[in-house]
């Protein structure tokens, strides 16, 4: 049933995101709420989005990693072949790093409206003790979220000097085919590894900071 669940709401989202394109979020997220989808539920399903994006990220950088690798022990004559190899993976990784990007872009969206939505609403309570009840539901899910995001953009973070790093090698072996770039590059490669290596630590953070707010999320 939970599977059926998210699978609409990607495909309304998907849908009413396409239509909304160039208005404001407003009127994407009262579209949203007429079709049984709140915005709880939105967060919820682009938190997911954002941890499956920085779990295909992880994998992404780590073959780009060893792509790069395979370089140092390329002969002369396979350089150019192998030059087009690592500016694939180079751009792999662009794209798998724009991902994470937009779905963390996302999840910050929905999560402003959420809690204006929520701090709004505390005032049309009549029982003062259900409002001092959700007030501090709504601190203790701002606290976790705050938690979540900021591990998210952590391992954003992380992403750039890796990315520039790529991108150095690509830039310098596209102008240097020889066995002497390859071995400038060599030298590069331990910081590399470190940088993915961090990276790819984050990212985990990141990814079990997630699900944890997906459960405490559900359960509340």
């Amino acid at each position: 049933m939970e599977k059926s669940h998210s699978r609409v709401l990607a495909l309304a989202s998907a849908f009413l995101l396409a239509l909304a394109m160039g208005g404001c979020s407003t009127v994407y997220y009262n579209t949203m709420e007429k079709l049984g989808f709140e915005k709880r539920d939105i967060l919820v399903d682009r938190v997911e989005d954002a941890r499956d994006a920085q779990s295909e990220a992880q994998e992404t950088f780590r073959s780009s990693l060893a792509r790069f690798q395979s370089v140092v022990a390329t002969p002369d004559t396979e350089l150019k072949e192998k030059y087009e190899d690592i500016r694939d993976a180079y751009e792999d990784s662009v794209d798998a790093a724009d991902k994470v990007r937009d779905r963390i872009d996302g999840v910050e969206d929905v999560s402003e409206a959420l809690f204006d939505e929520w701090e709004e609403e505390l005032d049309l309570y009549e029982s003062a003790s259900l409002r001092r009840s959700s007030e501090q539901q709504l601190r203790e899910t701002r606290s976790q979220y705050q938690q979540l995001i900021t591990r998210m953009h952590q391992a954003e973070d992380r992403m750039d000097p890796v990315l520039q790093a790529f991108e150095d090698q690509v830039l310098y072996l596209k102008h240097n085919l020889n066995a002497q770039a390859i071995g400038a590059l060599e030298n590069e490669l331990g910081r590399i590894r470190s940088d993915v290596d961090s990276l790819i630590r984050n990212m985990e953070a990141s990814i079990a900071e997630s699900e944890a707010f997906i459960r405490r999320f559900r359960d509340q």
